[in-house]
């Protein structure tokens, strides 16, 4: 899986391997990012966060790991 396949569907844990800068932002918003297994989804509807949000929070900070590899 590369990063840019992240998505709503995708499991918390696996966020933080594609996108380890994504562990901030899962511990600011509460996030259990050790959850086992479960989607991004799933853990802000817990959260009781807007997922489309978070997601998008997520990309930018995506993208912006991407520039500084110099992708």
């Amino acid at each position: 899986m590369t990063a840019s396949k992240c998505d709503l569907d995708t499991a918390v844990p696996d966020w933080v391997i594609e996108c380890p800068g994504a562990l901030l932002v899962f511990q600011e918003l509460g996030i259990d990012y050790t959850c086992g297994g479960k989607s991004l989804a799933g853990a802000c509807r817990e959260r009781g966060l807007d997922a489309p949000f978070v997601l998008a929070r997520l990309q930018r900070l995506l993208d912006a790991e991407a520039e500084g590899a110099g992708g």
